[in-house]
C-alpha cells in the first residue's frame, strides 16, 4: 500500500503557507516596550517619533508589491488608532531602515491618525495602560494600489484585507 502525504495538498487548496512570512526589526521586539525614540512628538509626547527598522523574509509565490502599516488596536477611540500605513513597496525592497518614514524613496506613504501621511509614533494617554503597536507587512498580489495619499487609513485598512496574499505581525508595545 503506497502512503501519500497529503499536508502539502492540503495547505495548497487552504491558501497556508509552508513556511509562512515573518516579520522582524532591529528595534522593536515582539511583546515587549519600545523605545522613546519611537514616540510620537506632539499631542503630549516628546519622543522622536522614528519608524522602527524593519524586515520581512519567507515571501509567499505571487507576491508583486508590499505594504506597511502600524496600528494600535487598544486606543480608547473604539476604532483603534492607525499610525503608519506605507503602500506599494517594490517586491525587491525587504527591509525598510530606522527612520525612512519621510524619506523612503520607495512606496507611497498615506494619511494616518494623526491627519498626515507619515509615521506617528506610540502616544497612549497618559494612565490609560500598556497599548499593544501591530506592525504588518502585507504582501500583496498587485504592484500598484491606486489609492491617493489623503485616503482615509481604514479604506487602506479595508483594501489590504480585502487582497492580500499574507501578512505577518510584530506587537510591541508601550505605556506612558
Amino acid at each position: 500500500m503506497k502512503v501519500i502525504n497529503l499536508l502539502p495538498i492540503m495547505a495548497a487548496f487552504i491558501g497556508i503557507s509552508a513556511s509562512a512570512m515573518e516579520i522582524s526589526s532591529q528595534d522593536i521586539k515582539e511583546g515587549q516596550l519600545m523605545g522613546k525614540t519611537f514616540e510620537y512628538s506632539g499631542m503630549g509626547c516628546n519622543g522622536a517619533n522614528l519608524s522602527p527598522q524593519l524586515s520581512w523574509t519567507k515571501v509567499p509565490p505571487g507576491t508583486k508589491s508590499f505594504a506597511i502599516t502600524a496600528y494600535d488596536p487598544d486606543a480608547p477611540t473604539g476604532s483603534g488608532w492607525w499610525h503608519w500605513t506605507v503602500l506599494n513597496i517594490p517586491v525587491s525592497t525587504l527591509s525598510l531602515p530606522q527612520g525612512a518614514s519621510g524619506k523612503a524613496s520607495v512606496g507611497l506613504e498615506t494619511r494616518t491618525d494623526f491627519g498626515k501621511p507619515g509615521f506617528g509614533g506610540a502616544c497612549p494617554p497618559k494612565g490609560d495602560g500598556m497599548h499593544r503597536y501591530q506592525f504588518t507587512v502585507w504582501a500583496l498580489p498587485k504592484a500598484k494600489i491606486d489609492l491617493p495619499a489623503d485616503i482615509s487609513p481604514a479604506v487602506v485598512g479595508f483594501t489590504l484585507n480585502s487582497m492580500v496574499i499574507e501578512k505577518a505581525v510584530l506587537t510591541a508595545t508601550y505605556v506612558r
